[in-house]
C-alpha cells in the first residue's frame, strides 16, 4: 500500500461519531414545529426526537438539555436573514426589517424568544448562547447595511452601529412580542423612516 493510500484509509481521527446533517436538520424543524403547535411548557425532548424520526440519545449527544435546542433552532431560522438590495438604503432597510418582522410574528419565534428571555435571565452560559448564535449574526447584518449604503454615497463615515441595531430590535420585539401587536407595511414604512431620519438629524449634529 502506498504512502497516499494509507492516509486515504486512516486519516485523521475524530472523536465520537461524525454529525449527520440531515438529522439536525430534522430535529431543529420538529423543535420549532413543535414551538408553535405547543410552546414553550409543552416542548419535550421526546417529542422533538419522535417528530424528527430520530433516538432521544442522538438529541442529547447534540444538546444538553431544551433550552440549548431551541437557541440552536432560532439561529438556524434567523440564519436566513440577510441584506436585500433593493437599490437605496431606504428600500434596503424596509426590505430586510420586513424580512426580521416576518420572523417575529412566527408562533415558533414568539414561544422560544420570549422563554429564552426567562430561562437566560437565571442563566449566564444560556444568555451568553443566546447572544453569540442569535444576536450577533443579526447585529452584522446592521454593518452589512451601513456598508452597503456607504459605498452607493448615501452616508459616510462611522456610526453607532449597537444604537440602530437596539432601536430597530428593540421597537420590533417590544410591539410585537410584548404588546402582542402587529406590523404592518404602514407601521414598518413609518417606523424604518423615522429612524432613518433621526440618524440623519444625529450626523448633522454630530452626535454620531
Amino acid at each position: 500500500m502506498s504512502e497516499s493510500e494509507d492516509s486515504r484509509q486512516t486519516g485523521p481521527r475524530t472523536r465520537g461519531r461524525p454529525r449527520n446533517a440531515d438529522a439536525d436538520a430534522a430535529i431543529l424543524s420538529a423543535t420549532r414545529d413543535l414551538l408553535a403547535e405547543r410552546g414553550w411548557p409543552d416542548l419535550t425532548i421526546a417529542e422533538v426526537a419522535a417528530r424528527a424520526g430520530v433516538a432521544k440519545t442522538t438529541l442529547y449527544r447534540r444538546w444538553p438539555g431544551k433550552a440549548d435546542l431551541v437557541v440552536d433552532a432560532m439561529a438556524e431560522l434567523f440564519s436566513h436573514l440577510e441584506v436585500l438590495d433593493r437599490g437605496s438604503m431606504l428600500q434596503d432597510a424596509l426590505a430586510t426589517v420586513g424580512q426580521y418582522v416576518e420572523l417575529l410574528q412566527l408562533p415558533e419565534t414568539q414561544a422560544a424568544l420570549l422563554a429564552l428571555s426567562a430561562e437566560a435571565d437565571r442563566d449566564a452560559s444560556l444568555r451568553a448562547k443566546v447572544i453569540d448564535k442569535v444576536i450577533d449574526p443579526q447585529r452584522h447584518l446592521v454593518y452589512e447595511a451601513w456598508e452597503r449604503a456607504c459605498a452607493r454615497g448615501e452616508v459616510e463615515g462611522e456610526t453607532d452601529i449597537d444604537l440602530i441595531f437596539d432601536m430597530i430590535c428593540g421597537t420590533l420585539v417590544h410591539r410585537i412580542l410584548i404588546k402582542g401587536q402587529p406590523v404592518d407595511q404602514e407601521y414598518l414604512t413609518r417606523f424604518v423612516s423615522v429612524v432613518l431620519a433621526g440618524l440623519a438629524q444625529l450626523r448633522l449634529a454630530g452626535g454620531i
